[in-house]
């Protein structure tokens, strides 16, 4: 058989490239996903008073600073394994208790609850979304936060439901609710976070952080006449943002003069705040300032 020259140089080719190693691929790192970093708070995270560590850090600090009561627990992840617990948690009733009964210890006990990462979530969500608007430079980072929100929401819910549930249970859900009516995740969350006040109140009605929450979610709800007095006993119980909410309410009720008042006596309680106070007494003065934590351009 006689082969033509130009399939015989196919053959001798395909010949040679046989007996040659093929090239080595490059061999690529595997892609690994980074969660991006949140972005920075827009409220304070420590209404109570700007110039101190957020509470749940603070608690933090507390619980680092006890003793610790080594435990040997079985590994839930492994029954056949045991773990050493050694590092203090946040722990509160879940029920029967009507006082504030913050506690440090490695485990939770019975009618207890480790609510730490639950605050640690709380505190994140109070930087965006505690008044209204929520506060997001990312859709994503927002849509994050409702989709865990509303799994914190859930599992509080479920405690508050007890008629018995402790006051540390209930503030905390009451909270959860106010943010997620925030967030417009739903009607519902108005009428729970209403009912949560109402039963906290019921317990004590004195309570500071009590009454400068349900004094803004009222107001921030439309409720603005009402909100006043629960505004009034936050600010004399030393809630510092309590006067700028006092003013938000205010400045909705078309009650220009009583907003600037508010926000004077916020000055001399807060020296250290004078330059905020005058630029909102400024801009509700001369650049119709509808709202405290309305961001206003700069003018160019």
């Amino acid at each position: 058989m006689t082969l033509k020259p130009l399939a015989l140089s196919i053959l001798a080719a395909t010949l040679v490239s046989a007996c040659v190693a093929p090239p080595k691929q490059e061999v690529k790192p595997p892609i690994v996903f980074t969660e991006p970093e949140l972005s920075a708070p827009f409220y304070a995270l420590n209404p109570f008073n700007y110039d101190a560590p957020p509470p749940f850090e603070i608690n933090l600090q507390k619980a680092a600073a006890q003793p610790v009561t080594k435990m040997v627990v079985t590994n839930p992840n492994d029954p056949s394994k045991s773990i050493t617990l050694d590092q203090n948690k946040l722990i509160v009733p879940t029920v029967n208790n009507n006082a504030r009964s913050l506690k440090f210890a490695v485990l939770a006990g019975e009618n207890e609850i480790d609510i730490t990462e639950i605050d640690d979530f709380l505190q994140l969500v109070e930087g965006k979304a505690r008044h209204y608007p929520p506060r997001f430079s990312e859709r994503q980072e927002r849509r994050g936060f409702e989709a865990k929100l509303k799994e914190v929401t859930q599992q509080l819910d479920t405690l508050a439901a007890n008629e018995n549930a402790s006051f540390d249970i209930l503030m905390r859900a009451f909270k959860a609710s106010v943010m997620a009516r925030n967030l417009d995740l739903g009607s519902v969350y108005t009428t729970r976070s209403l009912n949560y006040a109402q039963r906290i109140l019921k317990i004590n009605q004195e309570d500071a952080e009590a009454n400068f929450w349900f004094g803004f979610g009222l107001s921030e709800g439309g409720g603005h006449r009402e909100a006043i007095p629960y505004l009034d006993k936050a600010m004399k119980a030393g809630v510092q943002e309590a006067y700028l909410s006092a003013a938000n309410n205010y400045i909705a009720m078309e009650q220009k003069k009583n907003a600037v008042q508010t926000l004077k006596n916020y000055k001399i309680k807060y020296p250290q705040e004078a330059e905020v106070a005058d630029r909102l007494i400024a801009e509700i003065e001369k650049q119709g300032r509808w709202n405290v934590w309305q961001v206003i351009a700069p003018r160019t």
